[in-house]
Order: structure tokens, then C-alpha cells, then sequence
């Protein structure tokens, strides 16, 4: 496949950046979307030119290290992450638009490299428990009822790739900071911070700078995980009576 391809370059978080156009070819449709920025890669140091800088880590779909924008979808064409998405997924002499994530609380970094430590401020604030758990406890030593354990793993499935602030409209981080609230909060090791940590999660999100959400579903629909969006509603309920229990107290 021969490919044309649309980069965004930004020598750091101070410069201006800009879109450079690369020409690339011999690239296999069995190649992920990685590899093929390895081969233009390769091309750009052979010439003497400085590589395109982009995040990336395990290239198994689990750590959510990638982040791209591509031809303005976050991760590309597929619901996948960057480093699973295959060039199968584009034909022979297609011009591909490739940028980093778009929020404020993500500044660039350097070309398609996004500083994501809001994400950490965030989980840092509340996505913890304090009950000493010392080693791997029995199975059935705490029992969790079968609806609650598969509504944990649903949402503890999140990477905290940040596809979901890049798909909003709004650049809003609530399907994240709700997956990581929502999975703790239904076990019972979760419960003595269960207040606490929705409403000092959801003010580090604010404080970060996230927009505000109007459950317009793209967060959810560019999730590589799958978080569905009634996590959201499950954590504005979370907040709404924790709220009230303060405000009694």
C-alpha cells in the first residue's frame, strides 16, 4: 500500500505546530497502525529528519498508552485502540489526517505526544481504597452479588486511554472519572470511601479543566473498552447523594 499521510508536528508545548505531509509505501494491511509510524519513522531518520513522536507501550490493547486522532476519529476507524487498529482498515493511495488528542486539560507535549497526568490528579483524589487488604484475599471471603461483580468489571475494563475527552465535543472526562469511581464504589471494599471519593474525583475533574458533559454519546462510542454511557448517569447519582449527605452533616 502506498499511503499519503497528514501528521501533526509541534517541536513542544510552546511552539505552533502544523500538519507535514509524508509519502509512504510497501506498507502490508497486516501492519497496526504503529508499525506502519515505525516505517515513517525509519524513512524520516534515514533522511536526516526528526522522527514523528508518538505514545505507545504494550501494542496490546491494555495499557492505553496510544492516543491518536485519525481522519478526526479517536483512534482511528475502528473501535479499537491505535496500537490494535490494523491498516486493513484503509486502501491503497488513501491520505490519512493523524493529530493528537484535542482538549485543554491534554496539552501537546511534542507532535502527537499529549500530557494525560490530569487522568492521575484525578484517580490520585479518589480511585483508592484504605481497607488493608495485605495478600490476595479468599475468594468467597467477601461475598459480592453476581450483578455488582459484573458491573465492577465492566467499568474497571477502562485503560485510561483518554479516546473518550478526545470524542467529546466538549473535551468532558465524566465517562473516565465515572468507570473509575463506578467499579469501586459497588464492592464493599469501596464503600467506606463511597462519599468521599465521588466528590473529591468529580472536583479534581472540574479542577483539571475538563468541559462540562451534555451526554452527547461520543465518549462512549469511541471507547475501545466499551464503558457504556449510563456510567455517567450511575455516578451523577453517586455525587447527587453525597452532596446531600454532606450538606446534612
Amino acid at each position: 500500500m502506498k499511503l499519503t499521510l497528514r501528521v501533526w508536528r509541534q517541536k513542544n508545548a510552546d511552539a505552533d505546530g502544523a500538519m507535514s505531509t509524508y509519502e509512504v509505501d510497501g506498507i502490508s494491511p497486516d501492519m497496526s497502525f504503529l508499525e506502519m509510524l515505525d516505517v515513517l519513522n525509519e524513512q524520516l531518520i534515514l533522511s536526516g529528519e526528526e522522527p514523528v513522536a508518538f505514545d505507545h507501550d504494550c501494542r496490546e490493547g491494555i495499557c492505553g498508552a496510544c492516543s491518536l486522532v485519525i481522519n478526526g476519529d479517536a483512534h482511528g476507524p475502528e473501535r479499537t485502540t491505535t496500537c490494535q487498529l490494523h491498516m486493513r482498515s484503509f486502501k491503497d493511495g488513501d491520505t490519512i489526517d493523524i493529530e493528537p488528542w484535542r482538549a485543554a486539560a491534554f496539552p501537546v507535549v511534542k507532535d502527537l505526544v499529549v500530557d494525560r497526568s490530569a487522568f492521575d490528579r484525578i484517580i490520585q483524589a479518589g480511585g483508592y481504597i484504605t481497607a488493608p487488604t495485605g495478600s490476595a484475599p479468599e475468594a468467597h471471603a467477601t461475598p459480592v452479588p453476581k450483578a455488582d461483580a459484573d458491573f465492577a468489571f465492566e467499568h474497571a475494563e477502562c485503560i485510561g486511554c483518554g479516546a473518550c475527552v478526545a470524542a467529546c465535543p466538549n473535551g468532558a472526562a465524566m465517562l473516565f472519572t465515572s468507570a473509575k469511581i463506578n467499579h469501586l464504589n459497588v464492592l464493599p471494599q469501596g464503600a467506606p470511601e463511597r462519599e468521599t471519593r465521588v466528590l473529591d474525583m468529580v472536583a479534581q475533574m472540574d479542577a483539571e479543566g475538563f468541559g462540562g458533559c451534555t451526554l452527547t454519546g461520543e465518549c462512549a462510542t469511541a471507547c475501545p473498552k466499551g464503558i457504556p454511557l449510563m456510567s455517567i448517569t450511575s455516578m451523577n447519582k453517586e455525587w447527587l447523594r453525597a452532596t446531600r449527605k454532606a450538606a446534612k452533616r
